[in-house]
C-alpha cells in the first residue's frame, strides 16, 4: 500500500500496529453528539460526508452533528489522491466502513453514564518548525523565489538560527465518561503535535496517537477491574474502553528540539516515549476531575465558503515551463536563479497549473460543540497554533480546544501575519485557502461558541 506523509513514495507491506477508527456518541437526551478520530494522515470531506449519510440511515444521529478527524499519523495509507500517490479504492472503502461501524458501535452501547472534563500541560515535547532564519539560511522555494524569511524544519542545532516564528501549545485537554457506577467508558484527548514519527520503513503505523490510546485503554480497563466503587465483580461483557487523541492546532510544531539537537533514538522509542508522557499527564487529569451527570450537550455547524489562492502570472508561467521540461533536473526555465530546479518543482508547479483553473472557491464545514462547559471547535486544516491559543483566549466556554483535520483536508491554515514571512507551509499548494482564512474561519467559531454559550443553562454560566 502506498503511504502519504512525504513527497516520495512510500510503500506498506504490514502494519507494525493497528489503524482504528475510534468513536464517542453522547446523548444528553435530546440529542446525540458523534466525535470520531481516525488513525490517517488526513481524510477528504467525501469520504466522511458518505461515512455520515451512512450512520445517518442506521442510527438516530444527524450528519451535523458528528465531528470527524484525522489524527495526521504520516504512516498511513492514502485515503485520497495526493501528489504521486493514488488511493486504492477498496482502501477508503475500508475507512469509510470502519467509521460507520465504531460511531453505529457506540450508540448502540449507550448507557447511563457521567462525565468531566479537565486540562494539564506537557510542554518539554512541542518546538515551532518554523525558524526565522540568519543570512544565508533561506533556500529557494519551488518557485525558485527567495523572499522566504522564515524556514521549516531547519538545520538543527545551525548557527544560522534565529528565533521559531510562532509560538506552541502545551495543553492537554481531557474529556472523560465512565458509568454511574465508575467503570471507565472513553478518555478524549487533545494535543497540539503534528505527529512523532521515527517509524521503520515499509510499515504502517498509527504513531504516538494509537500507542496513547492503546496505553490509556490499557490503564483505564485495568482500573476498572479494581474498582472501589463497586462490590461487584467487573461486567466481562463490558464494552471495551475507548482512549482518544485528538491533533490539535500543530500545524507549524514538532517533536524536534532545533536549538539542542537530541541523539537519535531507536525505532519507535520516541514516540512511545511522547506517547507516554502525553497519556500519564491526561490519566493525571482523570485522578483530579469531578464527574458529573447533570450536563446538557449542543453544537453548530456551518459552511463557509473561501477562495482559493491563485499563482502570479509569473510562477505559472514557471510552473508551465517546468511541467513541459524532462525530469529530473534541466535548466531552470526563465525567471529562476539560473542553475538546476529548486527542490519539489515539478509537485509545485502542478499544484499552480491546479489553482489556476476552476474552481476558484471551496466549501468548509466549520462545527462549535459544548460539552457541558467545555468548547470544542473543529477545523478542516493543519491549523497555525496561534490561531488555537487565540480561540482559547477568545472562547466564553472554558476550557476549549481545537480538533484539526477535522471534516476534510483543505492544506496549511497560516495567519496573515505568517503569510508575510513565507516558509513552506504558507507555499502556494501546501496552502491552498485565500491569505485571509484564518481570521474568517476564527471568527465564524467564534460567533458559533458565543451562540452555544448564550444558550447554556443559567446555572452552568453561573458556575
Amino acid at each position: 500500500m502506498p503511504m502519504v506523509g512525504t513527497f516520495n513514495e512510500r510503500l506498506a507491506e504490514k502494519a507494525w500496529d493497528q489503524l482504528y477508527a475510534r468513536a464517542l456518541v453522547l446523548d444528553d437526551g435530546t440529542a446525540a453528539i458523534g466525535i470520531v478520530v481516525v488513525d490517517s494522515c488526513y481524510v477528504p470531506r467525501k469520504v466522511l460526508d458518505d461515512a455520515k449519510k451512512r450512520i445517518a440511515g442506521k442510527v438516530r444521529l444527524e450528519p451535523a452533528r458528528m465531528l470527524m478527524s484525522a489524527t495526521h499519523t504520516h504512516t498511513a495509507p492514502a485515503s485520497r489522491d495526493r501528489r504521486e500517490v493514488k488511493a486504492d479504492p477498496e482502501y477508503v472503502e475500508l475507512v469509510t466502513r470502519g467509521i460507520v461501524e465504531a460511531v453505529v458501535k457506540a450508540h448502540e452501547q449507550l448507557e447511563p453514564a457521567e462525565l468531566g472534563w479537565g486540562v494539564t500541560q506537557v510542554p518539554e515535547e512541542l518546538f515551532n518548525r518554523r525558524w526565522f532564519m540568519k543570512a544565508g539560511g533561506i533556500v529557494p522555494n519551488p518557485f525558485g523565489e527567495t523572499t522566504d524569511r522564515v524556514r521549516m524544519n531547519p538545520p538543527r542545532g545551525s548557527e544560522l538560527l534565529d528565533r521559531p516564528a510562532g509560538p506552541t501549545d502545551p495543553d492537554v485537554s481531557v474529556i472523560a465518561v465512565r458509568t454511574a457506577g465508575g467503570r471507565p467508558i472513553a478518555l478524549l484527548a487533545n494535543y497540539s503535535l503534528h505527529y512523532v514519527g521515527g517509524i521503520p520503513p515499509g510499515g504502517v503505523s498509527a504513531d504516538y496517537f494509537g500507542e496513547f490510546a492503546r496505553l490509556v485503554e490499557d490503564k483505564l480497563a485495568g482500573a476498572a477491574s479494581v474498582s472501589a466503587r463497586s462490590d461487584t465483580a467487573p461486567d466481562e461483557n463490558a464494552p471495551p474502553v475507548v482512549g482518544m487523541l485528538s491533533n490539535g492546532t500543530s500545524g507549524d510544531v514538532n517533536n524536534i528540539n532545533f536549538r539542542d539537537p537530541q541523539p537519535a533514538k531507536k525505532p519507535f522509542e520516541q514516540m512511545r516515549a511522547v506517547a507516554k508522557r502525553v497519556a500519564d499527564a491526561a490519566l493525571g487529569v482523570c485522578e483530579r476531575m469531578q464527574y458529573r451527570r447533570d450536563l446538557s450537550l449542543d453544537m453548530r455547524e456551518t459552511k463557509l465558503t473561501l477562495q482559493k489562492r491563485r499563482p502570479t502570472p509569473r510562477q505559472l508561467a514557471f510552473a508551465k515551463e517546468v511541467l513541459a521540461a524532462t525530469p529530473p533536473s534541466p535548466p531552470l526555465p526563465r525567471g529562476g536563479q539560473g542553475g538546476s530546479l529548486p527542490r519539489l518543482a515539478r509537485p509545485y508547479a502542478k499544484w499552480a497549473v491546479e489553482l489556476s483553473e476552476p474552481p476558484h472557491e471551496e466549501e468548509l464545514i466549520l462545527q462549535a460543540v459544548r460539552v457541558g462547559e467545555v468548547g470544542i471547535c473543529a477545523i478542516p486544516c493543519e491549523v497555525f497554533t496561534e490561531i488555537g491559543l487565540e480561540l482559547k483566549e477568545k472562547s466564553p466556554l472554558k476550557p476549549t480546544f481545537t480538533i484539526e483535520l477535522a471534516n476534510g483536508h483543505y492544506g496549511y491554515l497560516p495567519t496573515p501575519r505568517q503569510h508575510e514571512v513565507g516558509g513552506y507551509e504558507t507555499w502556494l499548494g501546501s496552502c491552498i485557502l485565500e491569505e485571509h482564512a484564518s481570521e474568517k474561519i476564527a471568527q465564524a467559531l467564534l460567533e458559533m461558541l458565543e451562540d452555544l454559550h448564550a444558550k447554556l443553562p443559567s446555572a452552568a454560566r453561573r458556575r
